[in-house]
Parts: structure tokens; C-alpha cells; sequence
């Protein structure tokens, strides 16, 4: 196609729109600059749009399309700065630095905007050219764009997969060093080493370029030069891939023993690349084999008398830090040092005696396994085994256990070794290290779980916000008759459930609205006891204690008792033929950080019943929300996880004690409140002041809106409404004076925080009240009141009275 047909076709898209109705007017008035411009945008494959003249006219090709998405309808020719009203703020900078005409490019810009009715983070790259008109002046602004959303994206989570491998590597790097192995690699074709830390500190040099196997070699004592000299034979693999040689390290001078393993890489045609190994410090094993080795030289020298191998016993083994033993065919002992003896006084309570049945000597349930082990070293098999030994009641650690057979000068089994080492921290670290992964991985499970249900309560709030709002009026209208009054009971009761549904949600999402204030525990205790007696039926006797003089906890006293009543609940439940409820109160000093509490002082509010008790399995489950044990339609299992999240949002934690058919202690920690004196108690039956006036609303949500507006006016208010922050901005510069503001907090574009203080600064007297779905503390001024959605009549009332509003 020639390039006249391509500005045909062009030419033709951009006659086939209709301008009548346009600002710009008649099209054949326009510009020829203008015209060019049109054309180009209209017949280019990349993704443009043109903004033109005062009025900021917006025009874009068939490229730009995916990005308008629903907002397509009547965005050609609309004001750009409207059309685009939640993502204009950022790209404002660059927007009027090229109307000033000065061409810009911006690489992965974030741009918050919604552009499919759902508030979403986006990044775009955009190519700005300032656009003249027939007489040389900046008219418009072209514009190249291209999102980079998924780009940034997969840059970011292969920076945090970068962190999480630099964080395995860590570990790794520990592990290494705990074990003293070393990883390393050796160019076949140069010679050419490279290893790990751990690698270069066991052979006592400095890491860096220029260090070949030949700088190994030249470490190793001439005794063993000849296990692992293989320059000449390297490259046809004739070594052995598993050698075990002495160094002399060139910065202590000392001689220690390392056992390599190692094995090829290969290419393609099958030729040795690479030799990639391990390397370990085993001079202590060499050292303890070295031992029995001369042990057993001696003793099968003189095993024969008795006699002789005590002296053996008394001259030899004793030098060994590590427990050895010998026993003859019988499983008696005939020999063994003092680390020995010391090491079973350590986990047995008792020492041993020439001529004991070794086997014998331990508890019952491990007589078998020991006896078992002695057999097989008799038959004339050497071997290892890892065993944990010793009397449980005392201590029980775990053992290296190495055997070989003791023989005579004619080759006669009469007898055996036991050489036995402590490996127990070995086996903590491990433990501990599984732990730490384990704990992670739930933190995180919890975490994810706490981000999507706390975004499904904040949506079911703004849901509920109207519904509330309509019933309240409703019942207190009392229209209909008094069976539609029944049921407008019953739905203003079921949308009360919902509303604690969704604060169970927050709750565990920890994201509800606290109030904290210093609260007295066994006040609060006193006060609930005869409403969780009632609760807890004639069945179950509850006792309730606590320390005297308890300081003040931090807490929310309304959402205590919520969790306490719970707690309370789920007892009843796990005691259905009755039983003992236990609720007691103390104080606790924590001196360590531990995984979920920070040092200092506590109030430990613990719930304990003797009712039927959870295994470990359901203890690991107990906390995430919707898992119930108790059946469908009998519980919503939120009932801890809304504990559980209140106490990780006052900084403190919930702990549970329990065990089948013992019952189940659970215990809420809550930080010491730094006030002494607990706050007045707010006055009931607030009523509204006389005075009115004008009130700008503000929500995103439309409905929200319309039955917050009608309580407003109930009250006597002028509502002035605005469907978002800088649209009503726009209406206080254009002279609308509200008395007070209330507007909701997260909406698209500029919060509602962000809102008040741009209106103080003009009006530093104006009235505020911050509507929000749950506690989002960022960007919220401390001294802006607040208040939660869904809310009633009354309550709208009680918040606009506490700001004389």
C-alpha cells in the first residue's frame, strides 16, 4: 500500500467521526496542524493520544483503545484532565512541562487509576512531544505510551526472589560453617579453583582470583601427596573422587585432616568439563578412628588376660575426649575411659563397672535396640549408627555411634568397640532451623489470609453502610403494617449479624477501628461475670480471679469483651455435659523478644476449660478464620481468629494450651498501658446541638452517598454531595462554604484525608468527620475523628455531636 493510500485511509477514519457538537466547531476551520496531527495519530500503530487547545480536547487512535477499557464511551473529544480525573495528578509534572514546550520522557511512572471501576496500581512509560499550531505556539501535547504494569511487576518479584535466595543462601552459608563443609569447582582445561568461604578458611587462605588445584596440593603433607596430586591425570578422570589427605594450613601451621568428594561435569561429546566437590574437616573423626585403630592394635595384642587389656584401658583409651568402650562376646564391658563413664553418669544417674552387661544397663524400651546393635558388631561388621540413648527421666541426647570388632592374633571375633558421640546440637539446630521455616511460612499464610479477607470486609462494609442506613430509617419511620414492622425487625437483626461478621473479619484481618484506653482487667471481669454465667448455662461453674494491684492494660474495652464473651462461648461449647470455666488474670514479664511478643510487661488474660480438649493438628488450624470444629451451622470459625487478630493489633499475642480430653487454656496477652488512670466513661442518650448548616459529602460509592445524605438532611443539614475528593475541591474554589466535611477516607485519587487538610488550609475552622471501612491508619491525621461503616442514625448523631458539629 502506497504511502498516499495509507494518509487516505487515514484521512477517511478521521472525516467518518462527527464534530458537530464539538467546542472545537466546524472541522474545516480546524487548524492544519492540527489536521497533520490527526492523521499521524490515526494512522500510527503505537499507542497515542493527542491533547489539543485550552480546553484540553483528547484524541487517540485505535492503539490506545485496550487502555481507555469501559470509559471508551464519549472519550474522544472530552476534557483530559476529566476523562483521566485519577490518574491526572500524576501525570501532571511532565504534562505541563511540555505544554511549557520542553519535550519529556518518563520510564515506568506509577499511575494509580481505576480504569476498570476497580482502583489498581499501574506503571506506563510515556514519550511526550509538545505539538505546535499554524503559528508556531504550544498548542497541545502528543503522546507515546506504553503500560510497563507487568514489567515492574516481574521486576519486583525478582528482586524479592533475589532477597528470599540471598536469605537461603545465608542459611546455607550457616550451615556450612556449622558442619565446616566447603563447596568447590576446578576447571578442568585451566586448573582454575573456585569455592565458597567456608572452602577457603578450611585450608587456612585468602579467597580470590588466580588460586588453581595446584595451590591445594602444594597444603598437603608429603606423606598424602600422592592421594591427590593428579595434574597430569585430571583430565582423563583417572582419580579417585572421594580421597581423605592432611594439610598444613599456611596461617596456623597446623596439620588437619579433610576428606574430599567430588564428582565430573561433562560437555555434550561426553569430556570432562568441571570437577565440583564438597570438601569437610573431619580431623576429629580421623583422630577418634586413629584411636580405635591403635586401641584395637594393642588390645588385640593382649585381649587374651584380662589383665593386659585393663592396662591397655588405663594407657590409652583414658587419652580420648570422646566415650569408648570394648565389650567381649558376653556384651560385658572389659574396657572403657573416663569420658565414658562420665557421659553415662550424665544421661543414666550411675557409672559403670568392668564386667557389666553393657545392654543391660540402660532403660527397658532401649535394652533391645542396644543388645541388637552389640550382636551385629560381633558378627565382624563396622558401622554407625545415630541412636538417642539414655534414661528420658534425665536427659536423652542423641548419638554417633561407631562399632567395629575386636579380634585376636589368630583373627577370632572376641569382642567389640562402642565409640559414642554427642551430636545433640546438631540435631537442635536442626530442629530449630525446621522450626523457623515452619513459623515463617505460617506468618505468611496468615499474612495473605489477614490482606484478602480484611479487603472483603472493607467491601461488605461499603455494602452494608446503605442497607444499615435504610433499615435504621425504616424502623424509626415505622412504616407499613406491624407484620411488615416485624419484618423490618428481622432484617435490621440479620444486617446487626453481618455487621459483626464483618468486624470478626477486620478483627482477624487486623484492620479493625480500635479504641485503645487503659483498661482495668479485673474490673472488666467482674463486670461480664454474671452476663458469661448466663451465656455459659446452669451446667458450667465459672470461677474468675486476678492478681491484686494489676496495672492498666492497653486495649479497646468494647472489642475485649467481645473476644472475652467468645472465649467464653467456645468453653461452653467444648463442655457440652459441663464442666469448670476458669478465668483469671496476672501479670507477666517478658525479658526476651520471642516470635510473637515484644519485651516488657503483660496482662495475661487467660480463659481455661476442662472440656474436650484439641490435637495438634486442629491447634496449628485454630486460628485461621472460617475452620470450625463444631459442625455446619454451628459456629462461623471466626470466633479466634477475631481474638487472634486483636491481639496482634494491641501489640500483645494469643497463646493455646491444650490436650484431648484435658481441655484447652487460652491465654490473651496484652501490653501494659502507659496511662495510669482509665479514661471517663462517655455519657449516653447523646443528643444532636441545635445549630446547622451546609454538609459537603464526599464517598466514591454511590449508594453509601444517597443514605448518608438522607440522614444528614433528617437532621437538618443542606447536603451538598461530590463523588470524589477533587471533584469536591472543585466545588469549595468555585465559593461552596461547608460547615463541616465528611467524606470517606480510601477513595480513587485523593483520600479524604488528603481532602480536610487541603480545606483546613483555607478554612482552619472547618468541621471534619473522616468516614472509613476499617482502620486505615496511613495518611489520617491523629486528631480527625472517625466513624466505622455501616453506621445508624444514632451513631452518625453521636460522632457529629463529640465535634459540636
Amino acid at each position: 500500500m502506497t504511502q498516499a493510500a495509507t494518509d487516505h485511509e487515514a484521512e477517511s477514519l478521521f472525516l467518518a467521526i462527527a464534530w458537530d457538537t464539538h467546542p472545537l466547531g466546524d472541522r474545516s476551520l480546524w487548524p492544519v496542524s492540527l489536521r497533520n496531527q490527526l492523521r499521524s495519530l490515526f494512522a500510527s500503530r503505537e499507542s497515542m493520544y493527542l491533547v489539543w487547545g485550552a480546553g484540553r480536547t483528547f484524541f487517540f487512535n485505535d492503539a490506545y483503545l485496550p487502555v481507555l477499557g469501559p470509559r471508551v464511551s464519549g472519550a474522544m473529544g472530552a476534557n483530559f484532565e476529566e476523562l483521566w480525573a485519577d490518574a491526572y495528578p500524576a501525570i501532571e509534572p511532565p504534562f505541563l512541562k511540555t505544554l511549557a514546550g520542553e519535550a519529556s520522557r518518563i520510564v515506568d511512572l506509577p499511575v494509580p487509576m481505576a480504569r476498570w471501576g476497580v482502583p489498581e496500581e499501574t506503571w506506563w512509560t510515556f514519550s511526550y512531544t509538545p505539538v505546535f499550531d499554524d503559528d508556531g505556539v504550544v498548542a497541545g501535547v502528543l503522546c507515546i505510551t506504553n503500560e510497563t504494569t507487568a514489567t515492574v511487576r516481574q521486576a519486583e518479584a525478582q528482586r524479592e526472589a533475589a532477597g528470599a535466595l540471598e536469605e537461603a543462601e545465608r542459611r546455607l552459608r550457616r550451615a556450612q560453617e556449622a558442619g565446616h563443609i566447603g563447596l568447590f569447582t576446578i576447571d578442568i582445561a585451566s586448573g582454575a579453583l573456585t569455592g565458597t568461604p567456608e572452602f577457603f578458611r578450611l585450608f587456612g587462605i585468602e579467597p580470590g582470583p588466580g588460586i588453581y588445584a595446584e595451590t591445594i596440593e602444594t597444603l598437603v603433607v608429603p606423606d598424602d601427596a600422592a592421594i591427590v596430586s593428579h595434574a597430569d591425570t585430571r583430565a582423563s578422570q583417572d582419580i579417585a573422587l572421594k580421597v581423605e589427605y592432611r594439610i598444613r594450613r599456611p596461617d596456623t601451621g597446623e596439620v588437619r585432616c579433610i576428606e574430599r568428594r567430588a564428582e565430573f561435569e561433562y560437555d555434550p561429546a561426553g569430556a570432562p568439563l568441571r570437577l565440583i566437590g564438597v570438601v569437610q574437616d573431619v580431623t576429629e573423626r580421623r583422630d577418634d578412628r586413629d584411636a580405635l585403630a591403635k586401641l584395637n592394635a594393642m588390645l588385640e595384642a593382649t585381649v587374651v588376660e584380662r589383665t593386659q587389656a585393663l592396662l591397655l584401658h588405663e594407657k590409652i583409651i583414658q587419652s580420648d575426649t570422646t566415650a569408648i568402650c570394648a565389650f567381649d562376646t558376653e556384651h560385658r564391658l572389659i574396657a572403657f575411659n573416663k569420658a565414658h563413664n562420665d557421659e553415662f553418669f550424665r544421661v543414666n544417674g550411675f557409672y559403670t563397672r568392668l564386667g557389666d552387661v553393657f545392654w543391660s544397663l540402660f532403660v527397658p524400651e532401649q535394652r533391645a535396640v542396644m543388645k541388637a546393635q552389640m550382636d551385629r558388631a560381633l558378627t565382624g561388621e563396622s558401622f554407625t549408627v545415630e541412636e538417642e540413648f539414655g534414661n528420658p527421666a534425665i536427659d536423652a541426647p542423641r548419638w554417633e555411634i561407631l562399632y567395629s570388632p575386636l579380634r585376636d592374633e589368630s583373627g577370632r571375633i572376641i569382642g567389640a568397640f562402642h565409640h559414642a558421640r554427642d551430636i545433640s546440637a546438631r540435631y537442635r539446630a536442626q530442629a530449630e532451623l525446621a522450626e523457623a521455616q515452619e513459623a515463617l511460612r505460617q506468618s505468611q499464610k496468615m499474612e495473605a489470609m489477614g490482606q484478602l479477607t480484611g479487603g472483603v470486609a472493607h467491601d461488605f462494609n461499603n455494602l452494608l453502610t446503605p442497607i444499615v442506613g435504610t433499615l435504621d430509617m425504616l424502623e424509626r419511620k415505622k412504616l407499613g403494617s406491624d407484620r411488615e414492622q416485624l419484618l423490618i425487625k428481622g432484617a435490621v437483626a440479620s444486617a446487626e449479624r453481618a455487621r459483626m461478621l464483618v468486624q470478626r473479619l477486620l478483627a482477624f484481618a487486623r484492620r479493625q477501628p480500635l479504641q485503645s484506653v487503659a483498661v482495668d482487667i479485673p474490673k472488666l471481669i467482674d463486670g461480664m461475670a454474671d452476663l458469661i454465667a448466663s451465656t455459659t448455662g446452669p451446667q458450667i461453674k465459672v470461677i474468675a480471679s486476678s492478681e491484686g494491684n494489676m496495672p492498666f492494660a492497653n486495649a479497646d474495652p468494647n472489642q475485649l469483651e467481645m473476644a472475652l464473651l467468645n472465649l467464653a462461648v467456645n468453653a461452653r461449647d467444648a463442655m457440652p455435659d459441663g464442666g469448670t470455666l476458669r478465668i483469671t488474670a496476672s501479670v507477666e514479664t517478658v525479658l526476651a523478644a520471642g516470635r510473637d511478643l515484644k519485651p516488657g510487661r503483660y496482662i495475661r488474660l487467660s480463659v481455661a476449660d476442662t472440656g474436650m480438649g484439641m490435637n495438634e493438628e486442629t491447634i496449628a488450624r485454630a486460628v485461621e478464620p472460617f475452620f470450625s470444629t463444631k459442625g455446619v451451622g454451628k459456629g462461623t470459625g471466626l470466633g479466634l481468629s477475631m481474638v487472634h487478630g486483636l491481639a496482634s493489633q494491641l501489640g500483645g499475642a494469643l497463646r493455646l494450651i491444650s490436650r484431648p480430653g484435658l481441655g484447652t487454656n487460652v491465654e490473651l496477652w496484652l501490653p501494659e498501658s502507659r496511662d495510669m488512670v482509665q479514661p471517663a466513661t462517655a455519657a449516653t442518650g447523646v443528643t444532636l446541638p441545635a445549630s446547622k448548616g451546609t454538609a459537603l459529602l464526599v464517598d466514591d460509592e454511590d449508594y453509601v452517598r444517597l443514605s448518608t445524605a438522607d440522614m444528614l438532611s433528617e437532621l437538618g443539614y443542606e447536603v451538598i454531595e461530590a463523588a470524589s475528593a477533587e471533584a469536591a475541591l472543585t466545588l469549595v474554589r468555585r465559593g461552596i462554604a461547608p460547615d463541616i466535611l465528611i467524606t470517606d477516607h480510601l477513595m480513587p485519587g485523593m483520600t479524604g484525608s488528603d481532602l480536610a487538610r487541603a480545606l483546613r488550609a483555607e478554612q482552619p475552622r472547618l468541621a471534619v468527620l473522616i468516614i472509613s471501612g476499617y482502620a486505615e491508619s496511613e495518611g489520617v491525621e491523629l486528631d480527625l475523628p472517625r466513624l466505622t461503616k455501616p453506621f445508624r442514625r444514632d451513631e452518625l448523631i453521636a460522632s457529629l455531636s463529640a465535634i459540636g458539629a
